[in-house]
Order: structure tokens, then sequence, then C-alpha cells
């Protein structure tokens, strides 16, 4: 049985264009409003990424951890990590059997664990323990993108999908000018503040967990079909039950469920290897959450102050400004990325980005390498622009679309796990430039930088020739790109012919997603 496009059947004519913006829509606004606050869950790890790179420039926290240094740095830094990865597997199963919903209030408790111990600390262990369990509440907030991506309303999907990983920037900015405010405190307060307003964004995020509905799909998946068609009518049609847009999502989720089941596609991350279709999943799930990590962004996520150094910026103030203006300017670009994400694609975004990332970084490592050889100030302050331009090319396409790629890419029975596996790549990847970083950093400073360069030149050509337009398809046609027969799909001859495209893969002959804007 073909899955159909919003235009097939005439169905767009039934549907009634809503004239007004969204905002000015009663049912439309109390769902972004609750997907609004969905999306604070992001901000946890980019809080935790600034605020350690905040209270590495205070000596107040130094003086507490005892300096710590090389590989001892780096695991303090990858505890938090560590939790997340750890949890992840539990993650995926726990969204599968028992909702999406439940995940967020998992997260919640351990957070507030985490923060609890983190700010009491009264030794080493007892912060590392704060942190591991703040890594584990964020391997449950993960699931907060998955149940964005079944319930926000079809023309804006990509969008606030794209929007939830801007907010790491969000919590980046509060940690930097936390920590800047409270640089010149006497007392272990200076950290401890910091460590207290960890749990900050996820209190955000609390409403809309409270307020969400459950994913209509999760719903449909447990045989409540009758429950999902009044979430869907409920927030996508303003409670019409009989409206041409319910009927045609319950028809489009019942049939492509129906698809899996057939195809006996489980929820096993086995079934990652049995297609074609799946197997191109799970490469574009393991390479983009290595890319997303080993373009170089970690260095100076979790180790500016050490580039910083490298470069003859030492001052305390300037190390925390500097921080906290980078993520603002991260925001920015993020949020501007995530709203054009349908008109421009997401292989535009990622390709753009990867170039500016690497024509950024090379001048990065030239200018690095003349100050390391002469040691001239305005050689080395040179870097700080370029620092800006690198950073801006990864928040326009890495930062917005990443985790909003894969929850799209991959079916319903497989998306927790796909996400979860996406997730844990990237933090091995994390894990990994954690532990090295600091080390390579001490021990051969700028030509460290040259290993980056390298990954962006292979991403730029594994994301050319492997990574499909996804825009304007349904999460149910993204069939279409993937799987083609092995998916079970069928087109009419005519739209064979013409719906293929110049990068290999497939398009419905229909936009429909913009007609629903």
């Amino acid at each position: 049985m073909p899955i159909k496009s919003f235009e097939d059947d005439t169905i767009v004519q039934e549907i009634p264009l809503e004239k007004e913006p969204w905002y000015t829509i009663p049912h439309l606004r109390e769902l972004n409003l609750i997907i609004l606050s969905l999306l604070m869950y992001s901000g946890t790890v980019g809080y935790d990424g600034s605020m350690m790179n905040g209270l590495q420039s205070l000596t107040q926290w130094q003086t507490f951890m005892k300096y710590p240094t090389g590989a001892w740095l780096g695991f303090i830094n990858a505890a938090m990590t560590l939790g997340a990865f750890i949890t992840l597997p539990c993650q995926a199963w726990i969204a599968d059997h028992f909702g999406r919903r439940c995940c967020l209030f998992i997260g919640l408790f351990f957070c507030a664990l985490g923060t609890a111990l983190q700010t009491a600390a009264y030794n080493q262990a007892m912060f590392i323990l704060g942190r591991f369990f703040i890594g584990v509440s964020s391997a449950w907030f993960g699931i907060a993108v998955v149940l964005i991506t079944e319930i926000a309303y079809p023309s804006h999907r990509a969008r606030v999908t794209a929007l939830f990983q801007c907010q790491y920037y969000l919590g980046s900015i509060l940690a930097a000018w936390v920590t800047y405010g409270v640089r010149n405190m006497s007392n272990s307060w200076a950290w401890r503040i910091p460590s207290l307003l960890q749990i900050a964004t996820p209190i955000l995020g609390v409403a809309g967990t409270i307020l969400s509905p459950e994913s209509p799909r999760w719903l449909v998946s447990k045989d409540r079909a009758e429950e999902a068609r009044s979430v869907l009518a409920r927030f996508h049609a303003g409670g019409d039950l009989n409206s041409p847009l319910i009927a045609f999502e319950m028809a489009e989720i019942e049939q492509s469920l129906s698809l899996e089941r057939e195809a006996k596609n489980s929820s096993s991350y086995i079934d990652m290897l049995k297609t074609k279709g799946n197997r191109h999943r799970l490469f574009i799930t393991v390479s983009l959450g290595i890319f997303g990590q080993w373009v170089g962004n970690g260095v100076v996520s979790y180790y500016l102050f050490l580039i910083l150094e490298t470069i003859g910026i030492t001052s305390v103030t300037q190390q925390t400004l500097l921080n906290g203006f980078l993520n603002v300017w991260n925001l920015i670009l993020a949020v501007s990325a995530a709203l054009i994400i349908d008109s421009v694609g997401r292989r535009k975004l990622f390709l753009t980005s990867c170039a500016i990332m690497l024509a950024s970084y090379i001048t990065i490592t030239a200018l690095s390498g003349s100050f390391a050889q002469n040691g001239s100030k305005p050689t080395g302050i040179a870097v700080v622009p370029f620092l800006f331009i690198f950073f801006g090319g990864y928040s326009i396409a890495f930062t917005p679309i990443t985790t909003a790629y894969l929850t799209e890419i991959w079916p319903f029975a497989l998306r927790a796990r796909g996400v979860a596996l996406g997730s844990m790549t990237i933090y091995s990847a994390l894990l990994f430039n954690l532990f090295v970083n600091p080390i390579a950093l001490a021990a051969i400073a700028w030509k460290y930088y040259i290993v980056f360069i390298c990954v962006l030149v292979f991403a730029i050509v594994t994301i050319y020739y492997t990574y499909p337009e996804t825009r304007r398809f349904t999460l149910e046609e993204m069939i279409l790109v993937f799987d083609g027969k092995d998916g079970h799909v069928s087109l009419l001859p005519e739209e064979k012919e013409n719906n293929q495209q110049t990068d290999g893969s497939s398009k419905p002959s229909h936009v429909h997603m913009e007609s629903l804007a």
C-alpha cells in the first residue's frame, strides 16, 4: 500500500488554510508553548560545557579540585558524558515501552540529585559524582526531541525540532555569564553558585512535561488509536475530530506502522543492519555523531581557556567575557539557521557549515603557529575573531540539524533507538575528546589543530556523497528517501520518473508541508 503525499486525493483542498499567524490560533499557541518548554531540556549539556570552561578559569575551583591537568582534568569533564553514555540504551527501551514523557520525569529526578551533590560537594569525589548524575539526567532529557518531533504541527516540525539543540547555547550563555558574575568572589560559592544553577534550564521544562500529550505515534503503536486521534485533533485541529488533516495524519501513521510490522521491523538494535535503508540510516547516525564532536568544536567547548592561553590571553576577566559573548553569538546563528531549515535544506547548511569551519580552522592554525614562534600579541589576538567565525559555521548546521536530522530519518519502530545511538556516538566521540584534547594541547599545542582540518575535509566529502536531502517530507514519508521498494512504497509511474533528484534521493512530486503553514 503506497504512502500518500499531502496532495494525493485532493487532501489539501479539504484542509482549511489558516491565514492568521500560528500564535493567534489557540490550539497551535498552546502546542507551541508546550514545545517551547520542552526545548529547554537541551540546555543542560550546554550549561555544563560552558560552566566547566568558566570554572577552569577560577582560582577558587582550581584550588578545590587541586589544579587538575591532563588526563585527570579530562576525567572530571568526562564524568558527565560517561553518565549519559551508560544511560542511553535504557532510555530508549523505556521510551518505547512506557512512553516518551516518563523519561523526562526520570531525568528531572537525576538532575536534582546531581545538582545537589555537585553544589554541596566537600571533596573531589562528590563533585565528580554530581557531574555523573547530571550526565544521567541529560540522557533521559534527550527523548524530548523525539516527543517534540512526534507532537509538532506538520508544517512546524522541522523548525521546532531544529530549535531543540539550539537551546544548548541558552544553557551555555547562562553558565558563561553566571561564571563571569561570580569570578571575584573569594570563597567556594564562586563555583557552587554555577553548580546550583545547573538545574535552571530543566526547571523551565517542567511545565511542558506536565502539560504535554503523549506521542500520538506511540499511542497508535500501543493500539490506543482513539487517544492518538484525540491528541491530534486537540492540538492540530482545535478539537475537530472530523478534520481532514486529522484523518490524513491518522491514516498515514497507522499505514506506516502497519508497513513496519509487515516488514517485521522491531525495535531491536540488530534491525538497524537488516535492510539497505536502515544501514544507510545507521551510517549517517554514526558518522554525523562523530563529525559533530571531531570537527574541532570539542576543543573550544570545554578547553577554551587552554586555547586562549596558547595565544597569550590569560586574564580571567577576558577569558570569561569571551566565553559569554561567544555563546550569545552561537545562539543567534543557531536559531536563525533553525528557522530557515525547510527553505534552505539540510545538505546545503551542512556543506556550508563545514566549508566555513575548514577555512577558519586553517587560519586559526596558521595564526596560532605564528604566535608560538614570534610571540606577537596582535597575532594572538587575531585568532579571536576566527574563533567566532568557526563557531558561527558550526552553529548554522551541526547545532540545529544534527538531532533533528537523526530524529526524522528513522522510522517509528527504531526512532528512539536511532536517536539514542546517535547520542551514544556523540558521547563516545566527546569522551575521546575530553580525555585526549587536554593531553594533546599540552604536548603539541596548536599543531593538534591539523587533525581537525583533516576531519573537516573528510566530513565534506562524506556529507556530499551520502547525506540525502529530507526537507518537505513528513516523518512517515522518509521511507521514500531511504527504503524505496524495500519499504513497500509504490509511486505512480510518472512520479517515479519525475521524482529523482540530482543527489540520487527520491522526492514526492508535491510540495505539501508549506501548504499547511
